[in-house]
């Protein structure tokens, strides 16, 4: 009886275990508004790209020029990466939700206040 026990046990922390690190791929193109400093909307498009836990990409913004983010990390359903210009960086924190990510980002300067935006994946059509 203890065999099977311990049995038991040890295939639930082995399906438990994979299922902590079956992470959803969040490789794509994201979207998300944002607010601009004069209350206007900015819409950004995020492209990611992911790699086991590695993370890399671009954020567009309304300017048009893509800025790749450095330090990319994916684990379990959090994602973390950093963007920097002029001069600053901007971190960014998110949870993802299925199809969805809220973001959080925050400067390490105090030009540019912190924010939350959702992140919406971009669904491509199959032909």
């Amino acid at each position: 009886m203890k065999k099977v026990l311990c049995l038991c046990a040890a295939l639930i922390m082995t399906f438990t275990a994979a299922h902590a690190f079956a992470a959803t791929d969040v490789t794509g193109t994201w979207t998300a508004d944002m607010a601009g400093p004069n209350g206007d909307a900015m819409h950004l498009s995020f492209t990611f790209k992911q790699d086991g836990t590695k993370l890399t990409g671009t954020i567009t913004g309304p300017q048009g020029d893509p800025m790749p983010f450095t330090d990319g990390k994916v684990d379990g359903d959090k994602i973390s990466f950093n963007v920097s210009f002029n001069g600053m960086t901007i971190k960014h924190e998110g949870v993802v939700t299925g199809d969805e990510i809220k973001l959080t980002t925050k400067s390490d300067g105090g030009d540019f206040p912190g924010s939350e935006m959702k992140l919406t994946r971009v669904k491509t059509s199959t032909p």
